[in-house]
């Protein structure tokens, strides 16, 4: 393609232009396919029904499914040729790049780890399949590499705009996480509001499905003190995303350190999570449906139980991202921190429910994936709170935000000290990195 004038404003350019044909075409699949793949994924996910939400509530015949699952993943990598270790979600979105090539590997074994029960999310096979489409077609049409970026990015945007069901929060978190400059933004703003806009007006039109009110949290009115607590629970929330990180990155160093094939790291990796969810059926799938259960039922269930299924679902995210298991990491951390909010309240009930809830489900969120301020768009809209009662809310997951970032930078840190040794640039936790965010 003929090289523009670098100081051409965007919108007279061709291959502008271009790209929002690809934006549409890329919207449109991105729709389509998003509502066969969650329909395929609901009927594979229809053996799930628990006889109750507590202690033990599950059945023991679902570990052979899990262990099952392990197996199929352990044969579907090396017949696709998936690699073991391939670029998470947050990579793929830093990079503005996912492999075409990896796409058939990572939707299959994406769709046997969320059937078989994995606490993932479907975001990385939805992103994978939309970004390597937008890849290859920008390649074929010979786009220089901002081309294909933009491109990759606005696939993604498509794919996402009926699993998220706001086009609004899904450009602003690609805008967040790939973090694209100069012109390339205009690009990225324009051509994924687009994608994801035409996405979610084909999803909707069938599904008929949006995020707002998606938790029903009980109404509150807005006091000053609640700025302050915000702090509080930003930081708290900052302790739970380091301890998600930590867990998913430690899950993943043993599992590597482990001598048996890949095969059987799959399938105890699948037992793991199985027993757990026997023991916790709500630490199973995602995690988008069982948060409404831990709302509805938190009196019930008790601060104990509560308490311990924040815990147990990091230990069964992380057993099946290490063991090899393919997903996103959104859904589950947003039901660690919605939960995690839960128990808040349930420990100091002068704390409104629906304040703990959208400061921690915001917060945790935004400092493990890096996206501040989608977390607050996203609390606002599933909550239905009002414009003042977002303001504890921006405060905590700021908080949050700048202390997991500090934390960050403070591992590097150590990491690289030495005598002549220059300081090193932070790296994310797991959760936000190469492999540990989106097995």
């Amino acid at each position: 393609m003929d090289a523009e004038p670098p100081d051409a404003p965007v919108a007279i350019s061709r291959k502008f232009w271009v790209l929002i044909g690809y934006a549409v075409f890329l919207g449109v699949f991105g729709g389509a396919f998003g509502l066969l793949f969650m329909w395929l994924l609901s009927l594979g996910q229809s053996w799930y029904s628990y006889s109750s939400p507590g202690w033990m509530g599950g059945q023991w015949w679902w570990v052979a499914v899990t262990a099952g699952a392990g197996l199929v993943i352990g044969v579907l990598r090396p017949l696709t040729r998936l690699p073991y270790k391939t670029p998470g979600l947050i990579a793929d979105l830093q990079k503005g790049y996912v492999e075409p090539r990896l796409v058939p590997g990572i939707l299959l074994v994406s769709a046997a780890s969320l059937m078989g029960g994995a606490s993932l999310g479907p975001e990385k096979a939805l992103g994978s399949a939309g970004g390597g489409l937008g890849q290859w077609i920008s390649a074929r049409g010979r786009l220089d590499d901002e081309g294909r970026s933009v491109s990759t990015l606005s696939g993604m945007a498509g794919s996402y705009g009926g699993l998220f069901s706001s086009p609004m929060i899904v450009a602003l978190m690609i805008i967040e996480v790939a973090r694209p400059g100069g012109a390339r933004l205009t690009k990225v703003l324009v051509t994924t509001v687009l994608s994801a806009s035409i996405s979610f007006g084909i999803y909707f039109a069938i599904a008929g499905t949006v995020l707002l009110d998606l938790y029903k949290v009980p109404a509150y009115e807005y006091e000053d003190w609640y700025l302050l607590a915000g702090v509080g629970m930003g930081l708290l929330a900052a302790v739970v995303s380091t301890l998600l990180g930590v867990t998913v990155l430690g899950s993943v160093t043993l599992f590597d350190k482990l001598r048996i094939p890949d095969l059987v790291k799959s399938i105890i990796g699948g037992i793991i999570f199985g027993i757990i969810g026997v023991m916790l059926p709500l630490t199973m799938m995602s995690g988008s449906d069982q948060l409404g259960v831990v709302i509805e039922d938190a009196s019930t269930l008790g601060l104990g139980l509560v308490i311990a299924l924040v815990v147990a679902k990091m230990i069964a995210m992380g057993a099946a991202i290490g063991s090899g298991f393919v997903g996103g990491p959104i859904f589950p951390s947003l039901f660690i921190g919605g939960t995690a909010g839960v128990a808040l309240h349930l420990a100091i009930p002068s704390l409104p429910l629906g304040l703990t809830f959208a400061c921690m489900l915001a917060s945790v969120v935004g400092g493990f994936v890096s996206a501040p301020f989608t977390m607050v768009l996203f609390a606002a809209f599933t909550t239905q709170m009002t414009a003042l009662n977002t303001a504890p809310v921006l405060i905590a997951v700021i908080t949050s935000f700048v202390t997991v970032e500090a934390v960050k930078w403070l591992m590097a840190r150590r990491r690289g000290a030495g005598p002549s040794a220059p300081t090193p640039k932070a790296e994310p936790l797991a959760g936000a990195g190469e492999r540990p965010d989106t097995r």
